[in-house]
């Protein structure tokens, strides 16, 4: 007698599962998978999720490894304590380590945390919340990494787990610079998604937490007039300056010039004992106000030489997303039509699609293209390999074929100019803390990445600049080695930059000859 039907069903699934696990491992386990993973920036999303949960490791480690140490934790709660006893005089408002000199938002951040901890007491559970803002400001980091495929994925997870120094700003000293990093990479996700209103209110916040952030605004002023124009322009800086208003109102309407002169003390002289980059210069000239003076001319002065590049990568930028929003709709068609067309002939061959990448050649205008053409060349040149603007989205083989462009792609266009303006104020600044390294930190290996320099060299400035703040006290040749590093970085920057600007004026006049060539041949 056969055995019942019903038996035999567990051995088709057990059957169709191993095939389905063989499948798997035939495309995922495997050599040519894992260079993917490594080398490819394009698989930056599948290994952001492992370098976030690694880092999550790392930072519970540290905090129950490492020995907290105690440098402004104190203070900060003292400051905001005065406030939460009623005082609103800046003048009044102190801590161990001097008078209060941070905007109203970092009073407001800081009090909550005050109630949070214990009256600040609870400094594990401080420390627990600052990993949490490490993590969250690793993921608004990595998206932005990951839209713009520059930047392999093993240099970023070699630069997030072998930063001692990063790692300790965060959770063992609970500095105030990491929320106002935060609250700016948050900004910058919120302006490549173009939610203006949204974006502006948190770089406000940022600045209203520490005024480094504002070594930003140049870039931000240009990004704003380009895709917006002067009236929007007008109405993100009134939010902006709203926010701060408002954040300020219990202190401005009380004792002003107080807090005025408190939180936004643009002359303000640091300790000669905790500078990083001028360890160097005897204490007489590092306090000078001549050398203030120089430094602030120098830094002017570099922004008004990278202005008309900025201002061109921004209106490519812009451009380039003008022709997203034309495109699209008429891909998402296609793709409609597609799978139509497919379903309707399982049976028979594929019909041939025309890929959109010809749309979005009739889209681009002459100068769109031109710029387009020089800044891939520019990127090959970089990066060493072909960066393609408009690609065919992969799919598995069982799926239909889908088409579509990457256009995140030109984010490019926009996060250089920032990441280079921020560089120049950090290489100009009259003094760096050890808690300055998060000012710049996560964008180094965008910016090497950005210069002609071979792998060899790109690694030799990201270790010497590690070095470099690693080193405490800082010394003669740290800061020294530290300028240099930040020089060789400028110049790299700019040969590529300027590189590409100059393909791109070659491009446009070689289509221009073109098309007046053409012309002239159909008139005769």
């Amino acid at each position: 007698m056969a055995p019942p039907r019903a038996n035999n069903r567990p051995v088709a699934r057990r059957k169709k599962s191993s095939n389905l696990l063989q499948t798997l491992m035939d495309k995922y386990v495997n050599w040519n998978y894992v260079k993917y993973l490594v080398f490819e920036p394009a698989a930056l999303p599948i290994v952001a999720v492992l370098i976030v949960l690694a880092e999550a490791v790392i930072n519970v480690f540290v905090i129950n490894r490492v020995p907290y140490t105690e440098i402004d934790w104190v203070a900060y709660m003292q400051e905001c304590e005065g406030f939460l006893n009623g005082t609103t005089n800046y003048a009044l408002l102190r801590g161990d380590t001097g008078p209060l000199v941070y905007p109203a938002a970092f009073v407001y951040i800081y009090s909550a945390l005050y109630y949070i901890t214990s009256h600040g007491s609870n400094v594990r559970l401080a420390q627990y919340i600052f990993a949490c803002i490490y993590l969250l400001q690793m993921c608004l980091v990595l998206r932005l990494y990951a839209k713009s495929r520059k930047v392999p994925p093993y240099v970023l997870v070699l630069s997030a787990f072998t930063s001692y120094r990063i790692h300790s700003i965060y959770v063992l000293r609970l500095f105030n610079d990491p929320v106002a990093i935060l609250l700016l990479y948050a900004a910058l996700n919120l302006f490549v998604d173009r939610r203006w209103t949204l974006g502006s209110v948190c770089f406000s916040l940022a600045v209203g937490v520490k005024m480094n952030i504002l070594l930003f605004a140049p870039a931000l002023l240009l990004f704003y007039l380009t895709n917006l124009g002067w009236v929007k322009t007008g109405l993100q800086l009134t939010i902006c300056a709203g926010i701060q208003v408002l954040l300020g109102a219990p202190f401005l309407l009380t004792h002003p010039v107080e807090y005025l002169r408190g939180s936004f003390d643009l002359g303000r002289i640091f300790e000669h004992k905790w500078t990083v980059n001028y360890r160097f210069l005897t204490r007489e000239i590092f306090e000078k106000r001549e050398f203030h003076l120089s430094l602030m001319g120098l830094h002017l002065l570099l922004l008004l030489c990278f202005a008309k590049p900025t201002w061109t990568f921004f209106r490519s930028y812009m451009r380039l997303r003008q022709v997203q929003d034309q495109l699209l709709p008429q891909i998402a068609r296609k793709n409609r039509e597609m799978q139509k067309e497919t379903l309707k002939n399982k049976t028979k061959s594929k019909s041939k699609v025309p890929e959109p990448e010809s749309e979005s050649e009739q889209q681009l205008t002459s100068e769109q293209k031109s710029f387009l053409k020089s800044f891939e060349q520019g990127l090959q040149q970089s990066t060493g390999r072909k960066a393609a603007a408009s690609t065919p989205a992969p799919v598995p083989e069982s799926q239909p074929e889908r088409y579509g462009i990457h256009f995140d792609q030109c984010t490019q266009l926009a996060l250089l100019p920032f990441f280079l303006c921020n560089l120049i104020g950090v290489a100009c600044a009259r003094s760096l803390h050890y808690q300055f390294y998060v000012w710049y930190f996560h964008t180094l290996p965008y910016l090497v990445w950005s210069t002609p320099y071979s792998l060899g060299v790109r690694y030799l400035i990201l270790g010497f600049i590690e070095y470099c703040w690693n080193t405490y006290p800082s010394t003669n040749v740290s800061s020294i080695v530290l300028h240099l590093c930040h020089l060789v970085l400028l110049v790299g920057v700019a040969r590529q930059v300027f590189n590409t600007m100059r393909l791109n004026a070659t491009v446009k006049r070689r289509e221009t000859t073109n098309l007046q060539n053409g012309q002239s041949k159909k008139l005769q």
